[in-house]
């Protein structure tokens, strides 16, 4: 008798757990349903979530460093340039980094990913971070050995591939 109330308490067990996983399968395949337009919405949006604004940069002062550009990397949202600065006195050199727009945008002031290049010596205008670290957002820089000017400012050309 034991056996059978086991055999039967088992396969009763058995069948109330796999209705009850089904119906779970079921209400969270309906909660799913419902919730993906929001998802995808949400995930669509993220890349412009982690854009920034320029807040950082104080842009009531302009900062002139000069010195050895270490890296120039041309990548989109925006372009950065570090710039190893010349100190006085013999000091340690200090590297400043600085945050240009995006290449689009340079590209159309006349930018190529080749303008400026690693061991270039250069003059950097910039405002300068709020915090005070060694930072800032470019305004406009010159090869010192061309004294070419370099500006993230530009006009729609006509006929610019």
């Amino acid at each position: 008798m034991k056996e059978e109330s086991s055999s039967f308490l088992k396969k009763r067990t058995k069948k109330l757990l796999d209705s009850g996983v089904r119906a779970r399968d079921q209400k969270s395949s309906s909660f799913f349903q419902k919730t993906r337009p929001f998802v995808l919405a949400f995930l669509a949006a993220w890349p412009a979530h982690a854009h920034h604004s320029f807040a950082m940069f104080d842009q009531t002062k302009t900062v002139t460093i000069v010195g050895t550009v270490k890296e120039f990397h041309w990548v989109n949202p925006h372009v950065s340039l570090w710039v190893y600065t010349a100190p006085a006195n013999g000091a340690t050199p200090e590297l400043w980094t600085i945050e240009l727009t995006s290449p689009g945008n340079l590209t159309r002031a006349g930018w190529t990913r080749h303008s400026v290049s690693p061991g270039d010596k250069v003059s950097v205008s910039i405002a300068p971070l709020r915090d005070g670290t060694h930072g800032g957002g470019f305004k406009a820089l010159t090869l010192i050995d061309t004294k070419q000017v370099l500006t993230s400012d530009f006009l729609e050309k006509p006929g610019l591939k």
